[in-house]
């Protein structure tokens, strides 16, 4: 029997990257294609009384902004951006924010936490160096040419992200922000990002998630060298709270994916999935095990190079929650290599 799929996927086609699709009546929808794996990212456009709100920014190339120009020419209507809002610090999301603010002499908003973690990464200040995260891999039992992975991520973030806004207007938790005379109200997701800002407007039934809800594929929950003993997926469940009051015809404008309702739905998936996935982990871990050794369970297909890094992050977070629940304990062992098991 076929399980009927609880989404309802509002357009059947996703934009072209040079166009716009209208959700709503001054809510638009753009795709910028992205050189990975995840080949898109979704920006939006929200039409801000006499001038224009953008939302993400998309990956900071060449091609990224060329994309953008013939938005400006085609779509704007002769109108300026006003204001430009990143939901969080990925390169991806705020990469052209630096060139945007200086074409069109705006500001940018975003929260603190982001705004600093974008200064960080890229001065590579934050204690997530290549080598630090190959220390972090290698403590996990990743071994040979495997461990080298990280290497991919050399300047990766930089390449994305040439330029950096030098100030920016911080959005907190539960701010209201007016966009075309409406109020979206501000949203802090935790656990993908560290103040990762989603928008949502009651009277337009609305939620701009960000990465923080997708509906096709899970959030990368990862831990990172700067913070090795984090539980940043117990952050990423507990946020799914903040989601409860919002009704269950709420309209998502995810960052990857396409526009849907389904809400709770989606987020039944979600904590569906993670249960799942905990309980396999804590099942393979009758005997000691590390976080290579458990990809298999958590990855069912072939990692590339850049995949293996948000691979092994994403493991450890896994392993970091469970030992933190009491339902593994984990040992040091002479090899130097941390081990999980039950008990």
């Amino acid at each position: 029997m076929t399980e009927t799929n609880p989404l309802t996927y509002l357009f059947p086609d996703v934009p072209a990257p040079s166009e716009v699709t209208q959700v709503v009546p001054g809510v638009f929808w753009l795709r910028m294609p992205l050189p990975f794996a995840l080949n898109h990212i979704n920006l939006w456009l929200l039409k801000d009384g006499g001038g224009w709100t953008i939302v993400d920014c998309g990956y900071g190339v060449d091609a990224t902004k060329a994309l953008w120009e013939q938005i400006f020419a085609n779509h704007l209507g002769g109108r300026s951006v006003k204001r430009i809002i990143v939901t969080h610090y990925h390169p991806d999301h705020v990469g052209c924010a630096g060139w945007l603010q200086q074409r069109w002499n705006c500001e940018v908003w975003m929260t603190e936490t982001e705004f600093l973690s974008a200064h960080m990464a890229v001065q590579d200040s934050a204690g997530d160096s290549i080598d630090r995260a190959r220390e972090l891999f290698v403590r996990h039992g990743l071994t040979g040419q495997r461990a080298e992975a990280n290497k991919v991520r050399k300047n990766g973030f930089k390449i994305g992200v040439p330029d950096l806004p030098q100030a920016f207007r911080r959005i907190l938790e539960g701010d209201e922000i007016i966009i075309n005379e409406k109020p979206w109200r501000v949203i802090v997701g935790r656990g993908h990002a560290p103040e990762h800002a989603m928008l949502y407007c009651a009277e337009l039934g609305m939620l701009i998630s960000g990465d923080q809800v997708l509906p096709k594929i899970t959030t990368n929950v990862g831990v990172w060298p700067s913070q090795p003993e984090g539980n940043p997926l117990k952050l990423f469940l507990d946020s799914m709270a903040k989601f409860a009051p919002l009704p269950t015809d709420t309209t998502v404008l995810p960052s990857h994916g396409a526009v849907f309702r389904g809400l709770h739905a989606r987020l039944k998936q979600l904590r569906d999935h993670h249960d799942e996935r905990l309980a396999e982990v804590v099942a393979a871990c009758e005997q000691p095990k590390t976080a290579t050794e458990l990809l298999p369970i958590l990855f069912r297909r072939e990692l590339d190079a850049h995949q293996l890094v948000f691979a092994m992050g994403e493991a450890i977070a896994h392993l970091n929650y469970l030992m933190y629940a009491g339902r593994l304990t984990r040992s040091f062992d002479q090899d130097q290599v941390y081990r999980f098991a039950r008990g």
